[in-house]
């Protein structure tokens, strides 16, 4: 059973979240008292610090560990790939799943690497959601199934989850969450995806200026089921999922962290269990960090999706838990601490 599993309608999943746990003070207070006794000036593992009690509070112990990583990838299609907004098929969507399965993509080599245990969820790819630009993406029913099947996908145990997304035009999905939860023009949330050029990337503007117009007064799960698509609603599901159990969750890049927009536009809080793991390539995502006051933990210029980042943002994470556990304080150490 998920906390997901018995709703009925968007707006029970919205009422819902009002429900969910918040990270635990005092396990916080308590990370950040030990990091203060540890050998080294205050705040001088920067980041590193802040990480550990971010960690702290979510796992509800002054001493959080990693012992289960999750990794989860999400693969869907998009009914507005008819509009010509990307330049690969979305064959590919089911070939690179493939690759997932099979051990080849960089993310199987990334999570191989932090030690995170990857599992691929494919959603209906035979099956297209609408035209964003003609019709909502999605009916209700199907929304609430993605987000089911997301939360479904959650391993109850881990300490951290890593999400991920595939699909072929979801970077124009993207930029259409974006544009509906923050405004601005279309020009601003467009980048080039998987290679689009200047032709392409104004195709996309247009395409979404029109999907914008059509569904304008949609926000929260709406806005999800209007403008978004079924790996886009899983990853919501799956973040929804994870507060419940009070899993701390890394986010990928701009696909990602659009994903997520719906809930952010609901209430900003339902994201404070979520990192994001690198700032992507993509233009608009350093317009979309800015917008949820959210820094990523890495710069690395990657803009592959899969949830590549967040897989090597993992080790970041990891090295701030050691030092974190491991390091001996000024009293163990017999070191003078002024």
């Amino acid at each position: 059973m998920t906390i997901l599993s018995d709703v009925t309608s968007l707006a029970d999943v919205a009422a819902l979240l009002a429900t969910l746990p918040t990270a635990d003070d005092q396990a916080t207070a308590g990370a950040r008292e030990r990091q203060m006794t540890l050998t080294k000036p205050p705040g001088s593992l920067g980041r590193l610090e802040d990480l550990a009690e971010f960690m702290a509070g979510w796992q509800r112990s002054d001493r959080p560990v990693i012992e289960t990583a999750q990794a989860v990838v999400f693969a869907g299609n998009h009914g507005v790939c008819a509009k010509g907004v990307n330049p690969f098929p979305q064959e590919v969507t089911m070939q690179m799943v493939a690759n997932f399965q099979h051990g080849g993509a960089a993310i199987n080599q990334l999570c191989r690497a932090a030690g995170a245990d990857l599992s691929v969820v494919a959603l209906d790819l035979e099956t297209p959601t609408q035209d964003i630009s003609e019709a909502p993406a999605m009916s209700e029913a199907e929304t609430l199934d993605a987000l089911r099947r997301g939360a479904a996908a959650v391993t109850p145990g881990a300490q951290v989850l890593i999400l991920g997304e595939m699909g072929i035009g979801n970077s124009t999905i993207a930029a259409a969450l974006a544009f509906a939860a923050f405004g601005g023009v279309a020009e601003d949330w467009v980048g080039p995806g998987t290679g689009s050029d200047a032709e392409g990337r104004s195709l996309k503007a247009r395409v979404i200026d029109q999907a914008i117009t059509r569904h304008k007064d949609s926000t929260g799960f709406d806005m999800l089921a209007a403008l978004g698509g079924r790996e886009q609603a899983a990853i919501c599901g799956a973040v929804i999922e994870a507060r419940a159990r009070s899993i701390p969750v890394l986010l990928d890049g701009y696909i990602c962290t659009a994903a997520v927009a719906p809930l952010f536009n609901d209430n900003p809080a339902w994201l404070d269990h979520c990192l994001v793991g690198h700032a992507s390539a993509e233009p608009g995502h350093a317009k979309l960090l800015s917008a949820m006051n959210k820094d990523a933990i890495l710069t690395m210029r990657m803009a592959l999706g899969e949830g590549s980042g967040a897989a090597l943002a993992l080790n970041i994470l990891r090295a701030a838990l050691e030092c974190h556990n491991g390091m001996a304080t000024f009293a163990e150490a017999g070191v003078s601490d002024g």
